[in-house]
């Protein structure tokens, strides 16, 4: 008896070695960064042949947007939007703050690798300001409502990953008062 191919049972294989390859390649971004990581490491960590990486990512473009836009699918940036609602500007910025330090605390061993990346690898900050710089840019101008330029110029800082880093990783505080700290910051400037 003859055995039917159906493209879809193949489909899904080269779905699931894709995905394989991705979270490898992520898990090393995490752990070494990803100008560190090479091909080599991917593919073994991920169970396959160098050419079957190449299959799924020809190039190092590729690989990186896929990583970017699986980590993004399974912990998105906070949405700026809804703090649009809050009237109040230091509840705004305490709403918005208390979420963006979050995702940082969920994430900072991969943002701080990739920020750390960033500085000195072209391709690591291209995929790393095209993924953050348009919820950077909605966070600075919905938390930024009605500020100074003084406090604009402070809520850039509070938006930065190495200040949460310095405040809650590095200086112990805890995440409502690494924000508590900001917001009067902002107020203060």
């Amino acid at each position: 008896m003859a055995r039917t191919y159906t493209l879809k049972k193949r489909a899904e294989q080269q779905a699931e070695t894709r995905l394989r390859i991705v979270e490898a390649a992520v898990d090393l971004h995490r752990t070494v960064g990803p100008a560190a990581t090479t091909v080599s490491m991917v593919a073994e960590r991920a169970g396959v042949q160098r050419h079957t990486f190449y299959a799924h990512f020809p190039d190092e473009r590729s690989l990186l947007n896929a990583c970017a836009g699986l980590s993004l699918e399974r912990d998105p940036l906070p949405e700026a939007a809804p703090w649009r609602k809050i009237a109040d500007r230091r509840e705004r910025l305490r709403v918005g703050l208390l979420a963006l330090y979050g995702w940082y605390d969920r994430n900072a061993d991969l943002a701080g690798c990739v920020l750390r990346d960033a500085e000195h690898h072209r391709l690591v900050r291209e995929t790393a300001e095209r993924t953050w710089a348009p919820f950077m840019a909605a966070y600075q101008e919905v938390l930024g409502a009605n500020l100074s330029a003084k406090q604009q110029a402070m809520l850039g800082l509070a938006l930065s990953f190495y200040t949460w880093r310095t405040l809650a990783r590095d200086g112990g505080l805890g995440q409502a008062a690494a924000v508590k700290a900001m917001v009067q910051a902002i107020d203060g400037a």
